[in-house]
């Protein structure tokens, strides 16, 4: 319900830009309860159109396309201009992975469990948990795990031959087609990570690439490996392509 001084409804006009003063969920259609990922307070979104029920918007900080039920943006936005989003070079990046990682670790040691969309905590899905621990410190990253995978740059692994990858660098895994996960790398081939409960932990974990590790998780994604990648700028909030 949209307090006192709020805009109503009726004013989210196509083109109009607002920042939220509190959290809320975004949908991937225009109807259902399929989350596509949680919009923290501070964000800032533009609105696209409307079809149905829900606006169609486009958030500012990565570009991410989504649906929200008017009413839930009513309560919570304020008008806003274009945020400031400072294209960081790789120097600067790298000297804030520390907090990134802390960041990770932080939110493994308390109680969580797998939530697909989940950006928030202390649920997560996996580039959820990648994206939020670049945004605690200030990096701004694409949302989902393929969109990571174009956004960074390169760098050669294969399983136990884990020696140019970096503490803070991204691991991806899926098909031949399509990355569908992510961890961030700790070093020496050990990944943090949130995963389901079909292949993986519920919830967040610790895995590595060796070969000889028969943890079922570990082997799980271990075969599924597709490369990984170096966070070498920050997002301007520009749209990706699909």
């Amino acid at each position: 319900m949209a307090t006192l001084g709020s805009p109503v409804p009726d004013s989210f006009s196509p083109g109009t830009l607002w920042c939220l003063r509190h959290s809320l969920d975004a949908y991937s259609r225009t109807r259902g309860h399929g989350l596509a990922t949680q919009v923290a307070a501070g964000r800032h979104l533009r609105v696209l159109d409307r079809h149905g029920s829900r606006l169609r918007v486009r958030l500012l900080e990565d570009g991410y396309p989504c649906w929200l039920e008017p009413q839930e943006l009513a309560a919570a936005a304020l008008p806003a201009g274009l945020p400031r989003l400072p294209r960081l070079d790789r120097v600067t990046i790298a000297a804030r992975l520390d907090a990134v990682l802390a960041f990770a670790e932080e939110a493994r040691q308390r109680p969580n469990h797998y939530l697909w969309g989940g950006t928030l905590g202390p649920d997560f899905d996996c580039s959820g948990l990648v994206q939020a621990a670049h945004a605690a410190a200030g990096i701004w990253l694409p949302r989902d795990a393929y969109l990571q995978e174009r956004f960074c740059r390169p760098v050669a692994v294969q399983v136990g031959e884990t020696r140019l990858l970096e503490p803070g660098d991204l691991i991806f895994f899926g098909t031949q087609r399509r990355c569908t996960h992510v961890g961030l790398h700790l070093g020496g081939g050990r990944y943090l990570h949130s995963s389901g409960s079909d292949h993986g932990r519920n919830g967040i974990g610790i895995d590595d690439l060796n070969p000889r590790n028969s943890d079922p998780v570990a082997s799980h994604y271990r075969a599924e490996l597709r490369g990984a990648g170096r966070v070498m700028h920050s997002h301007d909030g520009s749209p990706l392509p699909p």
